[in-house]
């Protein structure tokens, strides 16, 4: 199954779905040179959120830890632990701060026989 991130309003393929940890991130590169934070939640759910932390400047949110606030998944950011809801992208402890937020999508792969 292939990862695909809605990018420029085209679906962009990105990785097999396969390499994503369930309760992990991780950062893929856009070819714009930006950085996309990818998760897979423990009931498999897919998000996909900027990797720069705006607080910082930083590109870790892919490493932060998944939780959830209120039935709401986040990801806190692995340097000054503001939580960023990965639905909306938005700081869950300031609310005039956000990070951008991208479908996603699994596709099965064509089989050729």
């Amino acid at each position: 199954m292939m990862l695909e991130l809605s990018y420029l309003d085209e679906w962009l393929p990105i990785c097999d779905d396969s390499v994503l940890t369930p309760g992990r991130g991780m950062a893929a590169l856009l070819p714009d040179g930006r950085q996309v934070a990818l998760f897979r939640d423990r009931a498999g759910r897919w998000y996909a959120i900027d990797n720069r932390d705006p607080f910082t400047g930083a590109q870790v949110l892919s490493r932060g830890l998944i939780g959830s606030a209120g039935g709401r998944p986040f990801v806190a950011s692995p340097l000054l632990k503001q939580r960023f809801d990965l639905e909306s992208g938005r700081c869950l402890d300031d609310e005039e701060t956000s990070v951008a937020v991208y479908g996603i999508r699994v596709r099965e792969l064509a089989t050729v026989s």
